[in-house]
């Protein structure tokens, strides 16, 4: 983490910050890491109060410096700072923290890997840590610090002797991606894929796709561009904005036109074995199911390859990946029930990965989805949501439970080829839980999936315990 003194850090915030101390000597007080949180205060942090729809962290400054806090930011806009605690005044304590991270990730000789995408964005970084880690010294980002927050954030933790860390990027509108990858400066990139999350914001796949795009804005001359190949929408969107000089480009997918891309996959209880056009790797294996995470495993390879990290490194960190949870976590009950935890989000295109892997997977009783809500869809969500329901075959799977109000469109969609009684709508999520819980067996298969304000994690809980 950050550890600089309190002056080296007013100088790392610019002409904008002002050192306000009790006495000349807390100029050199060391500064050992940063937290927006008093809930998780460090001795010697430094906290910075961020403000909020409802909520200003400038009055939790004295708090903090009692919990160990050696100093804080405090806005310019804000009277009466704490009395006694060491204090750098800027105009605005979010772009200030911003700037600290921009200036340190800037002192340090770490390189940089940006990932982002409709999805798969936390399954790739995880891969990428993997295989990276199989050879360098790697920092990640955390759970889903991804936004103009978590990254600062994530920077700011980095060790002085990282030699790599691999940053998640997230947004919710237009803009959001550039600044972080100008704070980021990533000198390799990924796009994962372009789906229909953030519809409700943007309007169209067309218009999400430029604002993925915008990951390479703070890319160095000679950068390297990682992207899905199978989406033409990716190579529309770099066309429109412009390169970086000298950019690098690698297409993996799952078509042979590709770069990179699987030419045998076989899936068993264990994860994914794989063959990829490459002569160089016999076998490759993922602890993860699905075809799409193979998908995702590629972006891994071709970044492991770029960083010459040699293909048995490649290999070892792919087969230890640690991945972030509710990814598609494969869960065993006491009973024996074996349940698919993809609880964590949801789109479209998700949902359809989901769905397809419950499909795939054999040696199970039955099959039982249960589908809450995707949500921020836009003016198009029951149509979506319809979809879903009408790709649902009887054939393939046994059950299906919705939850959610628009959860009732996959559920009507799908009772028009499912037995009455194999498909059930909820509105309250523990007569849902109750209801599967008395209907499953120990040899049975359960896939929860839904978007993350849907909470069916306590479906999940419910199931394991």
């Amino acid at each position: 983490m950050i550890e600089r003194t309190l002056e080296q850090m007013t100088d790392m915030l610019g002409v904008e910050s002002v050192l306000v101390t009790s006495t000349s000597a807390d100029r050199d007080i060391s500064i050992m890491g940063i937290s927006t949180d008093t809930r998780t205060i460090r001795p010697g942090s430094l906290f910075v109060p961020l403000i909020g729809d409802h909520f200003d962290g400038h009055a939790y400054a004295s708090d903090a410096y009692s919990k160990g806090a050696a100093a804080a930011l405090w806005q310019d806009d804000h009277p009466h700072p704490p009395e006694g605690m060491p204090i750098i005044r800027v105009k605005d304590t979010l772009t200030a923290l911003q700037q600290l991270a921009k200036s340190y990730r800037k002192q340090l000789p770490v390189r940089i890997i940006g990932i982002t995408g409709s999805n798969g964005k936390t399954t790739t970084k995880d891969l990428v840590a993997a295989v990276l880690g199989s050879t360098f010294q790697v920092h990640k980002t955390r759970g889903n610090l991804n936004n103009h927050i978590g990254l600062p954030l994530t920077l700011l933790e980095l060790e002085e002797t990282t030699q790599f860390a691999v940053v998640e990027m997230g947004m919710s509108g237009r803009g959001e991606i550039e600044l972080l990858s100008h704070l980021a400066e990533p000198e390799a990139s990924i796009i994962t894929m372009i789906g229909e999350s953030h519809m409700l914001q943007l309007g169209s796949r067309e218009e999400i796709a430029r604002a993925k795009a915008e990951i390479i804005s703070g890319m160095p001359s000679g950068g390297l561009f990682v992207y899905n190949g199978d989406e033409p929408l990716v190579e529309q969107a770099l066309a429109e904005r412009g390169l970086p000089e000298g950019l690098r480009r690698i297409r993996f997918g799952s078509g042979a036109g590709n770069d990179l891309f699987p030419t045998d996959i076989q899936m068993d209880a264990d994860g994914a074995h794989f063959q990829i056009n490459s002569p160089v790797y016999p076998e490759l294996f993922i602890p993860l199911l699905g075809t799409h995470n193979v998908i995702n495993a590629l972006a891994a390879i071709a970044i492991g390859e770029a960083f010459g990290v040699s293909p048995e490194g490649i290999a070892a960190g792919l087969r230890s990946l640690q991945m972030t949870s509710m990814r598609i976590e494969k869960l065993t009950a006491a009973s024996g029930l074996t349940v698919l935890n993809d609880a964590y989000n949801a789109s479209p295109a998700s949902m359809r990965a989901a769905i397809d892997l419950t499909e795939q997977l054999s040696g199970f009783g039955r099959k039982f989805l249960v589908l809450g809500d995707m949500l921020e869809l836009g003016e198009h969500e029951e149509e979506f949501h319809r979809g879903i329901g009408r790709m649902l075959s009887p054939e393939r799977v046994d059950y299906v439970f919705t939850f959610g109000r628009l959860g009732r469109y996959i559920a009507d969609e799908a009772a028009q080829q499912f037995p009455k009684a194999c498909v059930r709508a909820f509105d309250d999520k523990e007569q849902l839980a109750a209801e599967l819980g008395a209907e499953v067996r120990a040899d049975d298969l359960v896939l929860v999936k839904g978007s993350r304000g849907m909470r069916l994690e306590h479906v999940v809980n419910a199931l394991l315990a």
